[in-house]
């Protein structure tokens, strides 16, 4: 079994207290008990090997036996993940944060059925910011995905023009994924589209911004699947795994 991960802040010291939320789902939760591993770290790479020293009621109380950093991966895959409807967002985020993705960046494509609006807008960027911060654990990663802030089909364009490698997964494409040419640094950002797919004027805004449409496979797949798997091409091709 792989050793459990938890978020803190305090990673400092030869002893360490975990508490707050994490160290209840730890004692509680997890029952984790003396002399067994843990994790900590601050999202960021920096981490902290522990042994149980003791379980309370809510809280661990850790030794720590190593300390390192983690260096943040070269090169960072951008998935730009077009507005979803239901849950479908969040299963693209825990799937996508799982393979590996750095950053998520919700859309409000002009084919999104779903569209974030005032207080909608914020509970939605809550569930797929918790999401991708359980899947991260989940996934031992010492280096958490950031979820922004939703973004205009302006701001998707801004974000192409200054990548290193900008796609667009479209089921017309030419030119395969597997084929295209990985920069080893930088940004690599792929637009993957709402149920509807991306519609031709926003494809031909992001090609005006650089972006190479790209195809998949024969198949046609859900939002929510098509992220992962253009995520799992780019972490082969660029030697991520």
């Amino acid at each position: 079994m792989s050793v459990p991960v938890f978020l803190s802040d305090a990673l400092d010291g030869a002893e360490l207290v975990l508490d707050g939320p994490e160290g209840r789902h730890a004692a509680a939760v997890r029952r984790l008990r003396a002399g067994e591993r843990v994790d900590l770290t601050d999202g960021a790479g920096a981490v902290a090997e522990c042994v149980v020293r003791e379980t309370l009621k809510d809280s661990l109380r850790l030794d720590v036996v190593a300390r390192y950093d983690v260096p943040a991966p070269r090169p960072r895959i951008v998935a730009v993940q077009g507005l979803p409807k239901g849950d479908r967002g969040e299963l693209a985020v825990e799937m996508m944060t799982e393979a590996g993705v750095d950053v998520v960046v919700p859309w409000s494509a002009s084919r999104s059925i779903t569209q974030w609006k005032g207080d909608r807008a914020a509970k939605s960027l809550a569930r797929w910011r918790s999401t991708a911060r359980e899947a991260g654990k989940q996934a031992r990663r010492f280096h958490l995905p950031e979820v922004t802030e939703p973004a205009s089909t302006a701001q998707v364009e801004k974000l192409l023009r200054e990548a290193a490698l900008a796609l667009v997964l479209h089921e017309e494409a030419a030119e395969p994924l597997s084929r295209v040419e990985v920069p080893a640094g930088g940004d690599i950002v792929m637009v993957v589209g709402p149920e509807g797919g991306v519609a031709d004027e926003e494809v031909a805004r992001f090609r005006a911004a650089g972006a190479v449409p790209v195809l998949l496979g024969p198949t046609v797949l859900r939002t929510s699947t098509a992220g992962v798997a253009a995520a799992a091409v780019l972490m082969a091709r660029t030697g991520r795994w």
